[in-house]
């Protein structure tokens, strides 16, 4: 999967690795701020009842 990524990355590597540090970026920006936060509410851990 990452090798096909680094295939299709156009440019020469100092452009390429700047690409995947932005693309990196971005998907722990999706992460952190879109995915864990509508996650959060549906996992039990903030259950404290036991029965």
């Amino acid at each position: 999967m990452y090798a096909w990524i680094w295939r299709h990355l156009p440019g020469p590597l100092p452009i390429r690795v700047l690409q995947a540090l932005v693309l990196i970026a971005a998907v722990v920006a999706l992460l952190l701020f879109v995915v864990f936060p509508w996650v959060e509410p549906r996992l039990p851990f903030g259950d404290p009842t036991l029965e």
